[in-house]
């Protein structure tokens, strides 16, 4: 099954281009900004290097947040025209999903996973994995001093992951920091479970959590 995976939510770019288990072509930058420029250019260079067009995908993958509003909606646009244009289905995977598929699995058993998006506003968006579930709830916007309850032992993932978990470490519970950015390879690892029924079924909506810091003039 040919996965093309588009992530754009935080301050990586990327695209990859997944056949079954392998990676069949990959474009990435470290970017805090320029997802709407750099995003297309990746998608035409990997389908370029796989030699295929858009109509040869099974589907389309996109990260759908928490993350910020300028990538999500570059990503997210992008893939809906792809997959509208190719006739395939269209796939959201969040950024915990996305963070949580990368991680090897003796890293996370036995503990609750909570992917921590840093919203630069004093306060961490939280997709919280109770202890061996495969989806988080709801992301859940909490001001830094004022986390939500752990419950047990908490490996913390995301760009707020250092952060968070020590915040958590000095009121005294069991945190473990494993800082990192979602990955398009890992977005479209995930899709490809969701297609099978492994995982609910999510579309390309965003998961913004909050409202743009910044709003147009009334």
């Amino acid at each position: 099954m040919r996965i093309l995976g588009i992530e754009g939510a935080l301050a990586r770019c990327s695209v990859a281009l997944l056949d079954g288990d392998a990676c069949l072509a990959l474009r990435q930058a470290e970017a805090a900004r320029g997802h709407p420029a750099l995003l297309p250019r990746f998608v035409a260079e990997v389908l370029s290097d796989a030699g295929i067009t858009a109509a040869a995908l099974d589907a389309v993958a996109v990260g759908v947040g928490p993350g910020g509003f300028t990538g999500l909606r570059a990503a997210i646009a992008l893939a809906e025209g792809l997959a509208h244009g190719a006739g395939r289905p269209l796939v959201g995977v969040t950024t915990g999903e996305a963070l949580a598929a990368a991680l090897p699995d003796a890293l996370r058993a036995g503990r609750t996973l909570w992917a921590a998006i840093d919203n630069r506003r004093g306060r961490a968006v939280i997709e919280v994995f109770p202890a061996g579930a495969a989806s988080p709830g709801p992301p859940v916007v909490a001001p830094l001093d004022a986390l939500p309850a752990a419950a047990g032992p908490v490996l913390v993932l995301g760009d707020a992951a250092e952060v968070v978990a020590g915040l958590l470490r000095a009121r005294g519970d069991a945190a473990e920091a494993h800082p990192g950015l979602p990955h398009a390879e890992a977005v479209a690892q995930v899709a490809v479970r969701r297609l099978a029924g492994m995982l609910p079924p999510r579309g390309a909506a965003p998961l913004y959590a909050e409202p743009p810091a910044v709003t147009a003039p009334a």
